[in-house]
């Protein structure tokens, strides 16, 4: 789409001078306390200019003997609802705040994306169901900024992190079908297993102690690490604002050291779902600067696209609230309209960088059908391979990534069977992995498909350790250690 590569080309900035959208009248408020237990607020509509990204609201804000009612977010706050076309409520929109007892004049401040399909925001100051308060705000701004400010609003940017010359991991180039040694043009077959985490939490759960394990026990050249852009920028759960985002970046540094210098390999996943948009393009252009040629580094650009057409995979568009695939879902987010900026966009921000790391894109069906890549949507990039997603429970890969793997590189970035069925999957459907296993494994051995195992740890199906001692599982763990290692024992029981 056009439209959404013009928005992004002036993204990596704030938009200079941008005018307040709340009308002036309203942009100072004092909310009356009624009722002890009840809300009280006041409503200002804010209409919004077609193709805005963002908004960053900024006010101050006075309060005084707030004293909480029956539940805990009972307190002074700014609520908001996005509004249609129509002016009627579309969605809930953000809340502000959360103020108890008694301040004078502070200053507020945040940044937020605008959903698909809304036309305004009404903003609410509101004393919600306290006991008793007052509650007054002033020079309440609404100005509409790209979608890369409002990710990245008080983030301080990635600097280039220096190449050490002890590293020996060689740089990756694509050729025809293969990925080879930039230098010597020899082959190299990724071989490894994927370890998450780092994309549920700050910290992750025994990573560098996975990390050294999977080098010196599993034999992997490499490690497909698991991230969420909200860590990366500081803003996740549990996490310091204020120190989160370095620590963040300290541990994925010291995975990325640690694999090059023993000269090996690892995939920065961006481990995110649905479509590629804004905050996607903000990570990318952070970390893509800050390991910048890093020869064992390779960027994964999205971890599981779906329901969405390829036409938006690869170009952007807004995305629909309904399920168009019958593709089993591992997370229950909620299907919402966005403005999709496409995996194209994210190839082309990343290059911007002058970054020339090999890339990894995800196709549809979450990550399973890479289909698209052969009728015309394959991406504009010479450096690039393919990644697909295949557990017993998806069928046909011939169609899915066999065909692409005549013609491209592929990685299959996450691959497993269970031994048991999943929550989603009926009885009488579950393949066992004694009937899965061999035959996937033959299939990467005989046609030397790039893989990361899923997955390295003892509670994200389906796994390959019963636990933090590294005890792989008879039923997965076993079979991937052993091709890990070099065994070629596997035979071509059933293809799927």
């Amino acid at each position: 789409m056009k439209r959404f590569a013009l928005m992004l080309s002036a993204a990596f900035a704030m938009a200079a001078g941008a005018e307040n959208l709340v009308p002036e009248g309203k942009r100072d408020v004092v909310v009356p306390f009624k009722e002890a237990g009840k809300m009280s607020l006041v409503y200002t509509q804010v209409k919004i200019p077609a193709g805005t990204e963002a908004l960053l609201f900024t006010a101050q804000v006075k309060y005084a003997d707030v004293v909480p009612g029956a539940q805990k977010w009972f307190d002074a706050r700014i609520i908001s609802d996005w509004f249609g076309s129509d002016f009627k409520k579309v969605k809930s929109g953000p809340a502000i705040g959360g103020w108890k007892g008694t301040h004078d004049w502070i200053d507020v401040r945040k940044t937020f994306e605008v959903p698909a399909g809304v036309a305004g925001i009404a903003l609410m100051p509101c004393l919600f169901n306290v006991k008793s308060g007052s509650f007054e705000v002033r020079n309440m701004s609404l100005e509409p900024i790209s979608g890369i400010a409002a990710a990245t609003d008080g983030f301080k940017w990635s600097e280039t992190l220096p190449i050490k010359t002890e590293w020996t991991s060689a740089p990756l180039q694509v050729k025809g079908n293969r990925l080879t040694n930039a230098k010597t043009l020899e082959e190299v077959w990724l071989q490894g297993v994927a370890v998450p985490s780092l994309e549920w939490g700050p910290g992750g759960d025994n990573i560098l102690k996975s990390v050294t394990n999977l080098v010196e026990e599993w034999n992997v050249n490499v490690i497909r690490l698991a991230l969420h852009s909200s860590y990366w920028f500081g803003t996740g759960k549990w996490q310091n604002p204020k120190t989160g985002a370095a620590k963040y970046h300290a541990l994925v540094d010291e995975v990325a050291d640690y694999m090059q210098s023993r000269g090996k390999y690892l995939v920065v996943d961006l481990h995110e779902y649905r479509a590629p948009v804004a905050r996607h393009a903000a990570f990318w252009k952070d970390v893509a600067t800050r390991y910048k040629n890093h020869p064992g580094v390779i960027f994964g650009l999205l971890n599981e696209p779906h329901d969405i057409s390829w036409e938006i995979w690869r170009n952007g568009g807004v995305t629909g609230t309904e399920k168009t695939s019958n593709a089993h879902a591992e997370n229950k987010e909620k299907l919402v309209g966005e403005n999709s900026i496409g995996m194209q966009m994210l190839v082309k921000v990343i290059r911007r960088t002058g970054a020339k790391n090999l890339l990894s894109a995800g196709g549809l069906d979450w990550a399973y059908d890479l289909s698209g890549i052969l009728n015309g949507y394959a991406l504009d990039d010479g450096n690039l391979m393919y990644e697909s997603h295949v557990y017993p429970w998806k069928r046909h890969w011939k169609k899915a990534f066999l065909d692409v793997a005549e013609k491209y590189p592929v990685l299959l970035g996450e691959v497993g069977a269970q031994d048991k069925p999943m929550p989603f999957e009926k009885p009488q459907d579950f393949v066992k992995p004694e009937d899965w296993v061999p035959g996937m494994l033959a299939t990467i051995q005989e046609k030397r498909i790039n893989w990361t195992a899923w997955c390295f740890h003892p509670k994200a199906s389906p796994c390959l350790i019963t636990g933090w001692d590294y005890e792989p599982t008879p039923y997965w763990g076993v079979h991937a250690m052993a091709a890990l290692r070099g065994e070629k024992k596997f035979k071509d029981v059933k293809t799927w």
